[in-house]
């Protein structure tokens, strides 16, 4: 399967190849515990594959993990993946508003919403993903009430749906971040090593 995803993006250069959940697909050899060797070999091909490249113009490779850990260490030599970016957490609030201002940007808000005041009540640290699973939350909130507002006949279903301030207090209500301290501790310490070479 690797070589005909190669194979294709040779074909087809000048193109990216994207490898989301690499750990998955190239977790360190030996340690996988599959007794017919099947992921070392998967990694094998994988490592092959990425040195054939330097002969090819224009394929580029890319891959994302939120667990560099488990990868195996000769995908980050030179030549392969050998650049690596840590994209964290947005922990200062003028950052998190960026993300809630893009996030929200096709929703429609009552005027009284504040989203300084959003971003203030969250947690210090929450991901893109928490802050659209939020905006998500806010808006099932927006759509309850619109529909129990039109079930008592106050309200009908021409109007928008407008996300209020009491619908983001109820998705805040609740909401826990899903990074939790020691996780981002243990990132940070990841990113810390692996820059460090």
């Amino acid at each position: 399967m690797l070589c005909s995803v190669f194979c294709r993006a040779r074909s087809a250069a000048p193109c990216v190849v994207f490898f989301d959940e690499l750990d998955s697909l190239a977790p360190s050899r030996g340690r996988t515990g599959d007794s017919g060797g099947v992921m070392d070999r998967v990694v094998s091909q994988l490592l092959a594959e990425l040195d054939t490249l330097h002969s090819s113009v224009g394929v580029f490779v890319i891959g994302a993990t939120n667990r560099p850990d488990l990868l195996d260490q000769s995908l980050l030599r030179p030549g392969r993946f050998d650049k690596l970016v840590y994209v964290g957490i947005n922990e200062d609030r003028v950052s998190q508003l960026q993300v809630l201002q893009a996030i929200l940007r096709k929703f429609q808000l009552d005027s009284a919403v504040d989203l300084h005041d959003v971003v203030d009540r969250c947690p210090a640290h929450m991901t893109g993903a928490d802050l659209y699973a939020l905006c998500s939350d806010a808006m099932t909130a927006a759509i309850k009430r619109k529909i129990a507002l039109i079930d008592d006949g106050l309200d009908s279903e021409d109007s928008p749906v407008l996300v209020s301030v009491e619908d983001f207090s109820a998705a805040l209500e609740n909401f826990k971040p899903s990074v939790s301290d020691q996780e981002l501790l243990r990132y940070k310490n990841i990113q810390q090593r692996l820059t460090a070479k």
